[in-house]
């Protein structure tokens, strides 16, 4: 167990107790590159060293923007040794925004990962006062390369280095995220170095992660459930692999066979849709054995407790089924960590089940990010749910349902927003998530929505929108889906049609469909999509259910702004871009 509880101790610690020759790992060049524990520290202390010998000191910023790679966490380790602060930026953020954070945080240098990105970054720096350089990660004609800070290191300023990592305190700041928000300007989350380890140490104590795992991370490091991800990987001594491209992760999985990975809802979603769409294409006896297995799994009990028989059928289909979908995933899968966002109870369970357990958990940035995670030991988890609060770590539903939260990996607050600060953080410690929940069997924290999207039909009554969605995205038609109707006679919806699996549907209909606009055209797709949404309505009151919905003609994406990178609805900007198609749908005479 880590004694300090600083970020910078983690990698002496790793060192000192499981040292490894893969402690870091990437693909350059067509083949994976390792890093063992003592060369990660000699390049962040060399980078350490190299800001020092610039005249960078304790407490200056500095901006990574960049995809998962060695780089990231080399550059983020250096800089926090220095008593640096890092300030991460999601590479899809757009200009405006990189404007704002490097202004509103002060940042001194910038790195980046490639040339796109440079040129980026680039074009915003002359409007900002405190930008003095901007380093890549790949090597651009005309543009500084990281490198050259590690060539500035000067061992002569080794005392310095070690007198400044031994006066750095619990309660200094780390690091500065910047929440992308789904409306409004970003707001600067301040983690300290014992926020993100106290969250870290809670961890050790549930996660069964140690110094004989292997994990693929492929979410975004500079996301704060990613970034702890890693530097827990780092605390027990696993291995940690970092995907070349979102599009490699299954060729990737298949070199590294991974024991663990960390998730977002949206990701388990497209590998079960890859999995369900080749099991359609079976036939005969195969396809009913296919069947067979996911509709048990489907039956699979919240906690797992299932029946004596339901269990012989279980192993049967996992030997004979299920196999498969591990093999997929590399074939030593142990487990899944799903966050950010609020998964499907229904994938929970089919996983789960297939011998493949995907355990939920919950937090936000502003609490480094873990509140409540389920566990995988038996009783201790409950699918459906967030699972149960962290060591460490308090829980409470305020009288009108929403979620508080106290602990030692709650933040201070947001950089220079004292008012946005206080309304969110009480005198007494709670910090407000804006969520709203209840807890099953009394035990169990499960998230029924978010405050400010809970909404009012004009008939004075409340619809939350979030469980609609998520059971809507069960039919395989539907992609993604946002349910409307505040201060409207009724509830309905923005569908965005899943072209891919409406393609392959429409050959065996003999249906020629292959854009969004041939999909809104055609009146047997909208009567197919709204015969799933009428029985899925089922499941809800009246005043819940969805009385009619609209196609988009494209895709919702973080890139076209209408997702965060989390891949969370941004409500206020989708409904701003729909609104004439919001009014048709309410313009027309409904019972």
């Amino acid at each position: 167990m880590i004694v300090k509880k600083r970020i910078i101790d983690i990698l002496p610690y790793q060192i000192e107790n499981f040292a490894r020759v893969d402690a870091l790992c990437d693909k350059k060049n067509g083949a994976w590159q390792k890093y063992s524990s003592i060369h990660v520290k000699e390049i962040a202390d060399k980078f350490s060293l190299g800001l020092l010998n610039m005249g960078f000191k304790p407490g200056d910023k500095f901006s990574i923007i960049s995809p998962n790679r060695t780089e990231w966490t080399f550059v983020d380790l250096g800089i926090l040794q220095m008593g640096g602060v890092d300030v991460p930026i999601y590479p899809n953020m757009s200009e405006v925004d990189y404007n704002y954070i490097f202004n509103d945080a002060e940042v001194k240098l910038v790195f980046v990962a490639d040339k796109e990105l440079y040129n980026k970054v680039k074009r915003v720096v002359p409007k900002t006062k405190s930008v003095q350089e901007i380093y890549t990660f790949d090597e651009i004609p005309g543009a500084r390369h990281w490198s050259e800070i590690l060539a500035r290191a000067d061992d002569s300023m080794n005392e310095r280095l070690k007198s400044i990592e031994q006066s750095l305190k619990e309660d200094d700041l780390a690091t500065i995220i910047y929440t992308s928000g789904t409306t409004g300007i970003p707001k600067g989350v301040m983690l300290t170095h014992l926020n993100i380890l106290s969250n870290i140490l809670s961890l050790h104590t549930i996660i069964p992660i140690d110094n004989t795992s292997r994990m693929i991370s492929f979410l975004p490091v500079c996301h704060i459930f990613e970034r702890t991800a890693i530097y827990f990987y780092l605390s027990v001594g696993g291995a940690i692999y970092y995907a070349e491209n979102i599009d490699k992760i299954a060729e990737n999985m298949l070199e590294i066979k991974p024991n663990y990975f960390t998730t977002v809802p949206r990701l388990l979603e497209k590998i079960f849709e890859t999995i369900m769409s080749k099991g359609r294409e079976l036939k005969g006896i195969k396809k009913s054995i296919f069947g067979w297995a996911v509709n048990l799994a489907n039956h699979y009990d919240p906690m797992g407790k299932n029946d004596f028989f339901y269990k012989i059928r279980l192993n049967a289909a996992r030997k004979i089924v299920f196999s498969k979908w591990k093999a997929a995933l590399g074939g030593e899968i142990k487990g899944i960590i799903s966050g950010a966002a609020s998964l499907q109870p229904r994938l929970a369970r089919i996983f789960t089940a297939a011998g493949i357990p995907v355990r939920e958990g919950y937090g936000l940035t502003e609490t480094s990010p873990v509140l409540t995670c389920n566990r995988f030991e038996e009783n201790e988890y409950y699918l459906g749910t967030v699972g149960l609060p962290i060591p460490g770590v308090e829980i409470k539903i305020a009288e009108d349902g929403e979620i508080f939260a106290r602990g030692l990996n709650v933040s201070k607050g947001y950089y220079n927003k004292p008012e946005l600060t206080k309304q969110a953080f009480d005198e007494d410690g709670w910090f407000h998530t804006g969520d709203i929940g209840e807890l099953v069997e009394g035990r169990f924290l499960k998230i029924t929505d978010r405050a400010k999207e809970i909404f009012k039909t004009s008939g004075g009554k409340f619809v939350a929108p979030l469980p609609i969605e998520n059971k809507m995205k069960e039919s395989w038609f539907i992609k993604n889906i946002i349910v409307i109707g505040e201060n409207r006679k009724f509830t309905a919806a923005l569908v965005v049609p899943d072209i891919v699996f409406i393609f392959n549907w429409g050959k065996k209909k003999s249906l020629e469909i292959k854009s969004y606009e041939e999909i809104n055209k055609s009146e047997i797709v909208k009567e197919r999509i709204w015969k799933d949404i009428q029985k899925l309505n089922r499941r809800f009151s009246h005043i819940e259910q969805i009385k009619k919905f609209e196609l988009t003609n494209e895709d919702w994406t973080v890139e076209t702004g209408e997702l965060t990178p989390t891949l969370k609805l941004k409500r206020k900007i989708i409904l701003e871009k729909y609104k004439n198609l919001i009014e048709k749908i309410y313009s027309e005479n409904t019972n």
